[in-house]
């Protein structure tokens, strides 16, 4: 049971620190369905941070694939801040080309990396040892530094959202965005703020997915649709950091029986097939917004490109 609750706890670490990214981001007007490939690029960067510096000290390492992470994922987002705010392009259209992109380009970056070392270069990083930085092992349960890291973000974000100029501001461009231009707000910077802090979480999401259960991590796999999993969660959480918190346990809980399910007798003694806990969490997302979707209650201004002269 301690094995499920790791695994609960990482998976629900990286739906919590995406879907609160995308929830920024929506707040402030911009549906963000790159997160996909914010989370990819962001572990790219991680990654190649952990085999730039093998040897260093754990808290440096830590400090240091957190922070790289975060810019990895902050520098791609400008990618739809700029396509969607000042172009005014159609924001469901740059978020899957990000997508498209982000794997294309992390595939062919690392295998240009490993091409030096390999006849046959391969899109996989590994990083075996410099994973142990990240884990402190208290007997059969293995904290992991970024549960901590994503409970502190995770309050961050309810005070910024709530409880700070910044954050009723941030959710006035996403609801009016012309009442919010007529008292001096500046639509076009929160909303450049909402897409930027949604790259920063995105990209940390990235690198605590491919470190939650292996210690290598191939690139032309993605994320396994991750990203889009994170945009159920923050629907199914409304939009509000501790709904988003509470749903990504949920959804947590069901990937992680895809990991351990062979190691809990009581779930091997019902013969189900491995496949089918591999599907669950994208099953119950399809059940839950089929069940759900006609009480959410997105920001009114979302995906529409902000014009100066409508009203």
């Amino acid at each position: 049971m301690l094995l499920l609750l790791q695994y609960t706890l990482i998976y629900a670490s990286v739906l919590i620190l995406v879907a609160l990214g995308g929830c920024f981001s929506e707040h402030s007007g911009v549906i963000n369905l790159g997160l996909e490939g914010t989370m990819i690029i962001g572990a790219l960067g991680g990654a190649l941070t952990m085999n730039l510096m093998p040897n260093a000290p754990a808290p440096l390492m830590v400090i240091m694939v957190i922070l790289i992470s975060m810019a990895s994922g902050l520098v791609y987002s400008l990618l739809l801040a700029v396509a969607s705010i000042n172009f005014k392009a159609d924001q469901t259209l740059v978020g899957t080309a990000m997508n498209m992109l982000a794997l294309a380009a992390a595939t062919v970056i690392v295998k240009a990396i490993n091409a030096a070392a390999s006849s046959k270069p391969s899109a996989t990083l590994t990083y075996v040892a410099q994973k142990e930085s990240f884990i402190v092992r208290m007997g059969n349960f293995d904290f992991n530094w970024f549960m901590p890291v994503t409970l502190i973000l995770l309050i961050a974000a309810y005070i910024l959202l709530y409880k700070t100029k910044f954050g009723l501001r941030l959710m006035a461009c996403g609801e009016h965005p012309q009442a919010a231009a007529s008292v001096g707000i500046s639509v076009f910077k929160m909303r450049y703020a909402g897409v930027m802090i949604s790259g920063v979480l995105g990209g940390l999401g990235g690198i605590v997915y491919i470190m939650s259960g292996v210690s290598e991590w191939k690139f032309d796999y993605g994320v396994a649709g991750f990203g889009f999993l994170a945009l159920a969660v923050m629907i199914f959480g409304q939009w509000k950091p501790h709904r988003i918190a509470l749903s990504a346990l949920l959804f947590g809980l069901f990937r992680a029986l895809s990991q351990v399910h062979s190691s809990l007798n009581f779930i091997e003694a019902l013969n189900i097939p491995a496949e089918l806990y591999n599907m669950l969490p994208y099953i119950i997302s399809l059940v839950v917004l089929a069940l759900t979707s006609k009480k959410s209650r997105a920001p009114k201004a979302e995906g529409i490109p902000y014009d100066k002269g409508m009203r």
